[in-house]
């Protein structure tokens, strides 16, 4: 590790340290002491940095399993984990051994998820290569799959041994996906952080640069935003909820959509309803429920969706893992930074706050 590493603790009944800063790679082996095997899961465009993981650990002792998975969503599959387990039990993978899983949110998802219920649980580590997947998906133990039904409901809470976020990734990043990731950064500065949301409004051109401080910044604030919250809440059974803010709507967008959607682009769209609705329900004033709109542009997020999407949305989102019985719950804000739960609000309102998002 470099001299301008940052590390941020992640409490609770397994603490562990998230790892921000550049060439991090060497950082790994230390994560899993003891470990005599360690599969590398990756997606294919990644292959170069798998294969470098693979090389430093066999450095210092470890023998790498480097297995390649489908990329983006389509490797969190049922089929995908069950070749994952049985690459595992072809090479004699026993409970001291690990998992690491180089890619975005969907990569780490599976490889958390192999890792979960292997052995009914083996240590894990996420090496997050998109700017989505250092603030949201690595961070906070929750790994899963998709099925026909939606969206990560299959799943384990298995917190990792640590994180690797390695900056020099992004550098070669498309544009495109670290604006899309910036949308959770966005959702924290609601929940949480306002200073996430002034440095955005103050340059926007610098919350989209990756070399340079601004990123770094906002990623920082995102992660410590999540830490503090999960380090409290594990298994979301309280203010965990909190940082599924206007994620009822993006998983549905993005289930209608057949996961074709970036997952933030979907959550900027969900984040701006969420903000609708809360005004909608008496909960927040005008002003800082169409600040979500304002800020989520300036960095060229989307923030609306189809008209006539409303009935497979509504379909969708009554299978949200929020729900209880037949009641739909929303996180929503009192305020800037006060996020509560709207449970069981009228069809009417919530057709009426998608109106004013629709387009």
């Amino acid at each position: 590790m470099n001299e301008v590493t940052t590390r941020i603790p992640v409490g609770g009944e397994r603490p562990y340290d998230v790892l921000v800063g550049r060439d991090l790679i060497d950082a790994l082996p230390s994560l899993l002491p003891g470990a005599a095997r360690v599969a590398v899961l990756h997606a294919p465009p990644l292959k170069a940095l798998a294969d470098a993981i693979g090389e430093r650990l066999a450095a210092a002792g470890m023998a790498p399993l480097v297995v390649k998975v489908p990329d983006a969503e389509a490797g969190k599959a049922i089929e995908v984990a069950a070749a994952c387990w049985d690459r595992l039990g072809e090479a004699g993978f026993t409970r001291t051994d690990a998992v690491v899983g180089v890619g975005g949110g969907a990569v780490t998802d599976l490889a958390g998820f192999v890792a979960a219920c292997w052995l009914r649980g083996v240590r894990w580590v996420p090496v997050a290569t998109s700017l989505l997947g250092m603030v949201d998906a690595a961070v906070g133990g929750k790994t899963g799959i998709n099925t026909t039904a939606g969206k990560n409901l299959v799943g384990a809470f298995h917190p990792p041994a640590g994180v690797l976020c390695d900056l020099t990734v992004l550098d070669s990043l498309p544009a495109v996906d670290l604006v899309a990731g910036l949308a959770e950064v966005v959702k924290c500065g609601f929940i949480a952080d306002p200073v996430i949301l002034d440095l955005v409004e103050r340059d926007p051109a610098a919350a989209t640069d990756p070399h340079g401080p601004v990123v770094r910044e906002l990623i920082e604030r995102a992660i410590r935003v999540k830490a503090d919250v999960v380090s409290g809440d594990l298994r979301e059974s309280g203010v965990r909820e909190v940082l599924n803010y206007g994620h009822t709507l993006a998983h549905a967008i993005e289930k209608v959509e057949g996961y074709r959607w970036r997952h933030g682009h979907a959550v900027a769209v969900g984040t701006v309803y969420a903000g609708t609705l809360g005004r909608l329900a008496g909960r927040l004033d005008a002003a800082t429920a169409e600040r979500h709109r304002s800020v989520l542009a300036a960095l060229g997020l989307p923030t609306s969706y189809r008209a006539d999407a409303w009935p497979a949305l509504l379909a969708t989102m009554r299978v949200d893992k929020k729900t209880r019985g037949s009641k739909l719950r929303f996180v929503v804000l009192d305020g800037l930074a006060r996020p509560t739960i709207l449970e069981g609000p009228d069809e009417e309102l919530l057709h009426r706050a998608y109106q004013e998002v629709a387009s």
